[in-house]
């Protein structure tokens, strides 16, 4: 028999190794993180994300205890299953934190983000503003003869869809405050 060659550049397969590796799998994670709230905290737990190379796609940060001195960081990053794991267990290791939940894999919770969308023009693309920020409940908070400014609150897609609709209306300037989010139920 002879020797099995490869050319250059091709891969080999097993037959032995046939089930798909998720390794590769990027997914979204929401995580809230309780912190003590005192200067210096969230620049460690950001130069934890920019320091491994981790992506932050939405971030708030809010004190939620006031007597306890204790704020919430809610964080939509996404990665890998494994990356999301390191993520979560670099995230306790830093002393300022009390607390890491996972709400994505925890059950279910309700996410919220409220933006703002400045959106100029004039006759019908103005009416067309108009009728599609009230079929998304939007509210406007400022009007001139040339613009809206609308508000919306709602989850991350309904923030998305509604500017995807905007931006051939003439869609100008967005302002988004980032996910917040709580677990549903009595847990």
């Amino acid at each position: 028999m002879s020797p099995l060659k490869i050319k250059k550049g091709s891969t080999s397969h097993s037959a032995y190794n046939l089930r798909p590796t998720f390794s590769d799998v990027q997914e979204r994670h929401t995580l809230a993180v309780i912190v003590e709230n005192e200067p210096g905290v969230l620049a460690r737990v950001i130069g934890l994300f920019s320091g491994r190379g981790y992506n932050i796609e939405s971030l708030t940060v809010a004190e939620v205890d006031h007597e306890g001195h204790l704020s919430r960081i809610t964080i939509v990053t996404t990665g890998t299953p494994q990356v999301i794991e390191q993520i979560k267990a670099q995230l306790g290791r830093i002393v300022s934190v009390h607390q890491v939940n996972d709400l994505t894999v925890e059950g279910p919770a309700v996410e919220r983000e409220l933006a703002m969308f400045k959106v100029a023009g004039t006759g019908d693309k103005r009416i067309e503003a108009l009728r599609l920020a009230e079929i998304f409940r939007a509210n406007v908070v400022d009007s001139t003869l040339e613009s809206f400014v609308f508000e919306i609150t709602g989850a991350p897609e309904k923030i998305d869809a509604f500017a995807d609709l905007m931006r051939p209306l003439g869609l100008q300037e967005v302002a988004r405050t980032g996910v917040a989010a709580l677990s549903r139920g009595n847990e």
